[in-house]
């Protein structure tokens, strides 16, 4: 994996855990050599993953629609920024520019961004890791209803290891790393449907 597009929220909690956290990926990553493509704003974990990484010598790719140039203050110092007119656009960027997804903590926008990842991978419009870092318990509660939509018959038996989980950064990427892709939807006949 080159690069990893990065999900995480633009806010700080209160907690110093999480921006801890993002600053650890991102420095990490870097030394890895696995280039963060992300949002591309400078605020909160976003742009903790974005200034860690860019401090180790890492290559840091932004996409920001440009209603947010402002609202999320557009990160000036990264390798490349993009500016698209929508969040389609940004997720589909997202998608083209890196080799899997990486989802830390974050809110409603990075929900949005991690099931659309889900979704993509299960129709068959990518083939790419879809990570989860549950650091500390975060992701719990998603996990179970995960859990859950897959036990009542929502999500097919092939598509219950799109998600890949675990509470490491180190033995996620591993995960991602061995990731083998699932039967897709579009290459299923209407018989396995």
């Amino acid at each position: 994996m080159k690069r990893l597009a990065v999900y995480c929220g633009s806010a700080t909690p209160a907690d110093p855990f999480y921006v801890d956290l993002a600053r650890t990926i991102g420095r990490t990553l870097a030394e890895r050599g696995i280039g963060v493509v992300y949002g591309g704003g400078k605020l909160g974990l976003m742009g903790a993953i974005a200034d860690s990484a860019l401090a180790a010598g890492g290559e840091v790719i932004g996409v920001i629609p440009e209603a947010l140039v402002k609202p999320e203050v557009a990160h000036g110092g990264l390798t490349r920024l993009h500016t698209v007119q929508t969040m389609h656009q940004r997720k589909a960027l997202f998608t083209d520019l890196s080799d899997g997804f990486l989802t830390l903590p974050g809110g409603v926008g990075t929900m949005d961004e991690l099931w659309e990842a889900v979704s993509w991978a299960q129709l068959g419009y990518h083939e790419k890791p879809v990570g989860l870092l549950n650091a500390g318990g975060f992701y719990d509660h998603l996990i179970a209803f995960n859990r859950h939509m897959a036990e009542v018959g929502f999500v097919r038996p092939q598509h219950r290891g799109i998600i890949i989980v675990d509470e490491t950064l180190d033995d996620l990427l591993a995960k991602m790393a061995a990731y083998e892709p699932h039967q897709t939807i579009f290459r299923m006949t209407q018989d396995e449907l």
